[in-house]
């Protein structure tokens, strides 16, 4: 379901906005420029298709200032203060919805969506995060949508996960007691998203992982999962 191609980019996006305020910040579909005391943020339909909905959420309460769609109209369905928001309608690919946000504002999650005949949302693309409790989510909805689609592919990339890790994930189980990799795999193969989720980030705060940083720089080679959720 909800996936992303470049983690990178985002960690980029981040240190960015920590220490050029005044400079145009690019992400794989996402730019911010700084006028005065608010970020101007684009989020560009990238994705070769109509958009019909662009969902964020913020960890903190945010006010969104000012909104434009070009290429099409997005209007915001619910209030402008909040974590959560929906701006729904259509825009064309490669439109563009500019919105405006108090500084230091970043979004924990952006997706573009779409709604197919039957009135589901369908997502568009790749999300952008910057939280590392959306990349646990985001762990749990990829990995029950290709359990459900390819169980196959699934287990092929874990056993890759383990063997690129092996010397690293042999330290940590025996540091916590537990083999990593008898622990998870039940997990992986029969809990539903939200048990995934929880798991991650049980291992996460164990391992006293407190950032989305943390998690992709340090010593775990993620790439066999990312690759295989489309990440």
């Amino acid at each position: 379901m909800i996936r992303t191609k470049n983690l990178w980019l985002v960690l980029g996006l981040v240190v960015s906005l920590s220490f050029a305020a005044s400079a145009a910040v690019v992400a794989p579909w996402i730019e911010m420029h700084i006028a005065g005391d608010t970020a101007v943020w684009f989020f560009n339909n990238t994705t070769d298709e109509a958009a019909n909905i662009l969902h964020l959420e913020f960890e903190q309460e945010v006010a969104i200032t000012h909104y434009i769609a070009v290429g099409g109209n997005m209007v915001p369905m619910g209030l402008l203060t909040g974590t959560t928001f929906d701006f729904a309608g259509a825009l064309i690919k490669s439109g563009t919805l500019e919105i405006d946000l108090p500084l230091g504002a970043v979004p924990a999650l952006a997706q573009w969506l779409k709604m197919d005949e039957a009135g589901n949302t369908i997502p568009l693309g790749s999300p952008f995060f910057t939280s590392l409790s959306v990349l646990g989510r985001l762990f749990g909805i990829g990995i029950v949508a290709l359990r459900e689609s390819n169980p196959v592919a699934l287990g092929a990339a874990f056993e890759q996960f383990f063997t690129d890790n092996a010397d690293y994930l042999a330290g940590l189980s025996e540091s916590l007691g537990m083999s990593l990799a008898d622990s998870l795999m039940p997990i992986i193969m029969a809990s539903p998203a939200e048990g995934i989720e929880n798991f991650f980030n049980t291992i996460m705060g164990m391992l006293g992982v407190t950032s989305l940083a943390d998690a992709v720089t340090g010593s775990v080679d993620w790439s066999s999962l990312f690759v295989a959720l489309g990440m």
